[in-house]
């Protein structure tokens, strides 16, 4: 009997189709408002302000970010520290994160009734790991399981303006953060930068089927905020998360 050769995710890569609309947050007693964009795009600032607005406020509120499951992270940082993840495995090390907050954070907080923030979702995989070869329909197939936003905000800034926020507030760039592990460079700054421009590509082919909300990156930082808060005022119902008035006690 011979032996079967695993198949890498990066070769099954097929026709491109239309995305597959996932279950809309819409149909839970919450409601869900994502971020996204490339790395200095503005948009972990943005969601922080969003953040502190709505606590300020009183909301029932959640916030969750990319990666940041404590039954994944070990294995993602010895993977890291040894160099061993390929575009597959860490893909799958990411989407077993995702799960995991999915499962124990998100959808109960959105039958809970409560207004779930997020740094990065699943179109952050859709963006990277494409951008690191691995097939589309693959990654669409396999986060199938997630609920779709309310909103998607797009934080666009263009390629030079986001990568010299990143450089200039980071002594070293990590490893795989570099994209070292695509072969594109051997100079990290430059391996950076094109492989921030493949997931930019990514991004912006997934505008019109994914609905993003697409805020412009260069604005100022307060005017990009009261862009995003009234936007959010308009789409979803805050007065769902608002804290409840203290029943009065009759004399």
């Amino acid at each position: 009997m011979t032996a079967t050769t695993p198949i890498p995710a990066s070769s099954l890569e097929l026709p491109r189709a239309a995305p597959e609309l996932l279950e809309s947050a819409g149909q839970y007693p919450g409601a869900l408002v994502v971020v996204e964009g490339i790395d200095g795009s503005g948009k972990s600032t943005q969601l922080y302000l969003l953040k502190r607005w709505l606590e300020i406020g009183g909301y029932r509120l959640h916030f969750t970010e990319w990666n940041s499951s404590p039954l994944v992270k070990s294995a993602t940082r010895r993977g890291k520290q040894r160099r061993l993840l390929t575009p597959t495995t860490f893909s799958l090390l990411h989407a077993a994160d995702f799960a995991d907050r999915c499962e124990r954070q998100i959808l109960p907080l959105l039958h809970g009734g409560y207004l779930v923030l997020a740094d990065r979702y699943i179109y952050t995989a859709f963006a990277r790991d494409v951008a690191r070869g691995c097939s589309s329909r693959w990654l669409r197939n396999l986060y199938r399981f997630a609920p779709l936003p309310d909103i998607t905000f797009y934080f666009r800034a263009p390629l030079d303006v986001a990568v010299n926020r990143i450089m200039s507030g980071r002594p070293k760039l990590k490893y795989y953060e570099a994209g070292m592990d695509l072969n594109l460079s051997l100079d990290r700054a430059e391996s950076f930068r094109t492989f921030q421009g493949r997931i930019l590509a990514q991004y912006d082919e997934m505008v019109e089927s994914d609905r993003f909300v697409v805020m412009d990156g260069t604005l100022p930082v307060n005017k990009l905020q009261k862009q995003m808060r009234q936007i959010v005022k308009t789409r979803i119902d805050l007065t769902r998360f608002a804290p409840k008035k203290a029943a009065r006690v009759s004399p």
